[in-house]
């Protein structure tokens, strides 16, 4: 973790062989010799369920001589390990901690670039205060109040707590003249002061974040000008506990300390997160006055403290669906004591803060075109509407578009393949890797990959490759590959039973990378839940197309409209008509950071949208067998049709063998016509 990837290994195999076996780039620099610690590592402890392994500390070899000696003289932290001298000896799950990697993930949530109005929930005041005198006893805060309604405006003012004590202190430090920071977004529906600083203060930031189950974006921003001044990300360290929500809830069913741990980690690394945007931009961290979060349900809840459990099953109830205020030192998180904290509402049990912020970024509620919102990740959020109605879902799609689940499966990091082109008449393929700016049929490709290696296929690239081998005849509607391709290229491979594509054969010390049968259904499975949650909502609406798509979230940036079409992960629509819009949910949180009537506004809405559970929907299952196929068993694609060439269907059988091509069907009415025939 938290690359995802996993293998077999002979006991006694030392940690950092296997990681390089598998791709995870662990750094080195002593040759394994223990001498320069750069290759520590940590044991994740408990019962993994998605892995079915119990990892303890007990499957990996003691601490020998040269690790003993290494502790002594340069001092490992608590829980770490050499992994060039620690050796397999069980089932174990292996933590790369963040702080050694240099080739680590690539968090790909930007900062958006719209402007949004600013009506920021924190005002600073600047204020002189008359002195005390012994006619007039008024105490310094009551006078203090006084000067922030004469000059201000502001009435009936509350202040923090924490403020109460030291205010007589701060008064007289700069003779009576002081900053308040007001904050006017309070439940109390009465303003605050939270910060009182001697002399006149310019500076109020305040943080938007998403906290999403892979990534963690966050944007530091001024509140008083409204430019994002740092944007940073980390990957989630509840990647170690599972890859998907659902894992890390059973995670907290199945570990007495599971939500304790994870909500520890979260908010652990949202505090390392801020000191990172805080040193990137020479701001301090106590001058943050306001924290807007977004997040799906289940992260939403670890955040906030709350137990996921009840998310895990039917009828999988909320703890709470508000907006949310505290203050934020009361969750841990490390900014102005006065700071306060604000949750995004949730729509729905598996329809998060997230959906929410996405769904208050692209405003689905305030156009006529009916819209589609899809972010993609491993738990599918789907908003469908316009201004007359908003229907929202979700889809398990499960983490094969991440890369898990995939035999050559990663995440997006430098040496990952992300883009695949393959050649109709040849079958050989081209492609992209990331940190390499070559395609791989270019000259000097090679050379320019050594220092990223090519160790395996993220997202955007599965979604490509199985749509090229689609395109390419190699596999049939129905998502077989054909093997009878084994005489016309070496490509075609046998796997068992079934056949696999050879992407790379890889170079010494670098994994082969194939396309197998098995990862094919893996993507298949993903997107037909996804596109039978999408037609559902259509079918809600009572629509048969929708007029424009937005791919929303990091995954959902890189994704070819083109490919996602092809595959059937969307419905037919005009290609020009299908965007990518980034961190939409993040944009949210930032429209919500700097214009508090944007709190209101979603607030508002998602009070309005239908919620649809897909799995109490009777035609579910239908709709699911039909996208199975690509790009769909029954819907056409006419606009798709219109801008790629797709192949005739065929069928092949499940050991690889292909049978007559026959023309497209087009309806759902006609492949019943022709069941009735027959």
């Amino acid at each position: 973790m938290p690359s995802g990837k996993r293998g077999r290994f002979p006991v006694g195999t030392p940690v950092l062989d296997a990681a390089r076996q598998l791709g995870v780039y662990v750094e080195s620099v002593c040759g394994g010799r223990a001498t320069c610690g750069r290759c520590q590592v940590s044991v994740q402890e408990g019962n993994f369920a998605k892995h079915k392994i119990v990892s303890s500390l007990d499957h990996i070899s003691p601490k020998g001589p040269k690790e003993e000696r290494y502790e002594r003289v340069r001092g490992l932290p608590e829980g770490r390990r050499l992994s060039c001298s620690a050796t397999v000896q069980g089932d174990l799950v292996i933590d790369v901690p963040q702080d050694t990697v240099i080739n680590a993930q690539t968090i790909r949530k930007a900062a958006s670039d719209r402007v949004i109005e600013r009506n920021a929930a924190v005002q600073m005041c600047y204020v002189e205060v008359d002195e005390p005198d012994m006619h007039k006893p008024l105490g310094d805060l009551d006078r203090l109040k006084a000067m922030l309604a004469k000059d201000w405006g502001w009435k009936d003012l509350l202040v923090a707590p924490h403020l109460v004590p030291q205010v007589q202190k701060i008064l007289r430090k700069e003779n009576w003249a002081v900053t308040a920071a007001i904050h006017r977004d309070m439940e109390s529906s009465r303003p605050f002061i939270i910060a009182l600083y001697p002399g006149l203060k310019n500076e109020a930031y305040g943080i938007a974040c998403d906290i999403g189950s892979t990534t963690i974006a966050m944007h530091l921003v001024s509140l008083l000008s409204g430019r994002i001044v740092a944007s940073a990300g980390a990957p989630n360290p509840q990647i170690r506990f599972g890859e998907d929500v659902m894992s890390r809830v059973s995670y907290v069913m199945m570990n007495p300390d599971g939500q304790g741990a994870m909500t520890k980690a979260v908010r652990d690394a949202v505090n390392d997160l801020i000191g990172k945007v805080c040193t990137e931009s020479g701001v301090d961290r106590h001058d943050i006055f306001d924290c807007v979060f977004v997040a799906n349900p289940i992260m939403h809840h670890l955040f906030l403290g709350i137990d996921p459990t009840e998310l895990g099953q039917a009828p999988f109830a909320l703890a709470v669906s508000g907006s949310m205020q505290f203050w934020a030192h009361e969750i841990g998180i490390e900014v102005s004591p006065g700071a306060r904290l604000y949750t995004l509402p949730c729509i729905a049990g598996h329809v998060g803060a997230d959906a929410a912020g996405a769904t208050l970024s692209e405003g689905p509620y305030r156009q006529d075109r009916m819209m589609l919102l899809v972010d993609v990740g491993t738990n599918a959020e789907i908003v469908l509407g316009n201004r007359a109605r908003v229907v929202a879902a979700s889809s398990p799609t499960g983490p094969a578009f991440e890369g898990a689940e995939i035999s050559s499966g990663q995440r997006a990091a430098p040496g990952a393949i992300e883009r695949v082109r393959i050649d109709p008449d040849t079958l050989e393929p081209k492609y992209r890797v990331i940190g390499v700016d070559k395609w791989s049929d270019e000259d000097g490709f090679e050379e320019a990959s050594w220092a990223t290696g090519v160790t395996g296929i993220c997202g955007s690239a599965i979604i490509e490759v199985v749509a090229e081998m689609y395109l390419c005849g190699i596999i049939s509607e129905d998502g077989v590959v054909d093997g009878s391709l084994a005489a016309r290229t070496p490509r075609i491979v046998t796997n068992g039973r079934t056949f696999s594509y050879l992407l790379r054969e890889g170079r010494a010390g670098e994994p082969r990378i194939t396309v197998t049968q098995n990862d094919i259904r893996a993507i298949q499975l993903a997107k037909a839940a996804l596109y039978a949650g999408i037609k559902l909502l259509m079918e809600k609406q009572g629509v048969t197309e929708v007029d424009t798509i937005r791919f929303a979230g990091a995954f959902g940036s890189f994704i070819d409209p083109k490919y996602a079409m092809v595959l059937g992960l969307i419905p037919d629509c005009a290609l020009d008509e299908v965007k990518a819009v980034g961190n939409a949910a993040g944009t949210g949180a930032l429209m919500a950071l700097l214009n508090r009537e944007h709190r209101r506004e979603i607030e508002r809405e998602v009070s309005k949208i239908e919620k649809i559970e897909t799995a109490l929907e009777p035609g579910f299952q239908q709709l699911f067998i039909d996208a199975m196929a690509l790009p769909n068993k029954v819907d056409p694609f006419p606009k798709l049709s219109a801008a790629v060439k797709l192949p005739p269907r065929k069928t092949v059988s499940e050991d690889g063998v292909a049978a007559d091509a026959t023309p497209r069907r087009r309806s759902r009415e006609g492949h019943a016509a022709r069941r009735a025939r027959d």
